[in-house]
């Protein structure tokens, strides 16, 4: 649909399709969705709506009457529910719509039953243990059910092991409450192995050629090295000097990547958003060292926002004729 569409607009802009002719070519180009897409799409979208609420609706219902039930009651319902998952994708033959909304109920579901576990039997267990078994114990389904969303669902548990580990165990550098160095490390090495993994595996796997899972991926590994050069930016003893060569590495990989081996818009204004903030906030430090700033460094920080901003749209505007034509 995208290439559809950039198509269209390099044609109109070349003037090959007159101007009184633009409405004709985009309903003939099959840009408006159609009344069986719409209805395709609502069929789905309930689907996937009524799964999701039933698999919740498992773990409130049992957290609002664990006083008022047993501890067999608690673990019935849950595997009840996580058996007929199961049984729904077995019987749609693990393929399609409704195979695919089941797999990830029962995902979902293997969390409820583990943190029902570790209330029941008071474990003791810390959240990344929580999360990191999780993710262990569905790495078989998510391999077999060949889905970008469950892959994507495994990825943000291992997100979620790896900032509860350094939330117990890591240096704190107190700066925000995911400001853990360690952990924004972690972050980075795993999403950003995981965005170069995706990229090369979606050369040969066509399901796995769905652009908003990189999209995803690419904030999970911008954000924390932006947040660690803004670190190092605000104190210095906060983050090592690793950051902005990593930063700079990271920017130059950004640009080659999606400038040239394959291009997209997306992730090339990602990256100028995070050296808009790095930039911003580097001048803001050099304007607030002196302790008699005032309105005019509000002012002056203000101006180069705009400035950056503008330069930002100019270039990507020009980065887009270039992918359109």
């Amino acid at each position: 649909m995208t290439s559809i569409r950039r198509q269209l607009v390099a044609l109109v802009e070349r003037g090959a399709i007159p101007s009184e002719q633009v409405a004709t070519a985009v309903r003939l180009s099959g840009l408006y969705p159609s009344g069986h897409a719409w209805y395709v799409f609502v069929d789905r979208l309930l689907l996937w709506l009524g799964s999701l609420a039933l698999a919740f609706g498992v773990l409130f219902l049992i957290a609002w009457n664990w006083a008022g039930m047993g501890r067999l009651p608690r673990f019935g319902l849950v595997e009840a529910a996580l058996v007929l998952a199961i049984a729904v994708y077995w019987v749609a033959g693990g393929r399609g719509v409704v195979a695919r909304v089941a797999l990830t109920a029962a995902v979902l579901l293997v969390g409820v039953l583990l943190a029902l576990v570790g209330q029941v039997y008071h474990s003791g267990a810390d959240p990344w243990q929580l999360f990191s078994t999780w993710a262990l114990l569905v790495l078989p389904w998510v391999l077999v059910a060949r889905f970008d969303v469950l892959w994507v669902l495994w990825l943000g548990l291992l997100d979620l092991a790896v900032l509860r580990f350094f939330h117990e165990f890591g240096p704190s550098a107190g700066i925000w409450w995911i400001g853990d160095v360690p952990a924004q490390w972690g972050l980075l090495l795993l999403n950003g192995l995981a965005l170069a993994l995706w990229e090369l595996a979606a050369r040969r796997w066509q399901w796995l050629s769905a652009r908003w899972p990189r999209c995803l991926l690419a904030l999970g590994s911008g954000g924390p090295i932006t947040l660690l050069m803004m670190m190092f930016i605000i104190d210095e003893g906060a983050a090592s000097w690793w950051s902005p060569v990593v930063y700079l590495l990271w920017l130059v990989g950004l640009y080659a990547t999606y400038r040239y081996w394959r291009p997209d818009l997306f992730m090339l204004a990602g990256g100028c958003l995070s050296l808009m903030l790095v930039v911003t906030l580097f001048v803001a430090r050099l304007l607030w060292n002196d302790a008699d700033a005032d309105a005019g460094g509000l002012l002056l920080l203000a101006l180069l926002v705009l400035a950056q901003g503008a330069a930002a749209v100019f270039w990507l505007k020009h980065r887009h004729r270039e992918m359109t034509s």
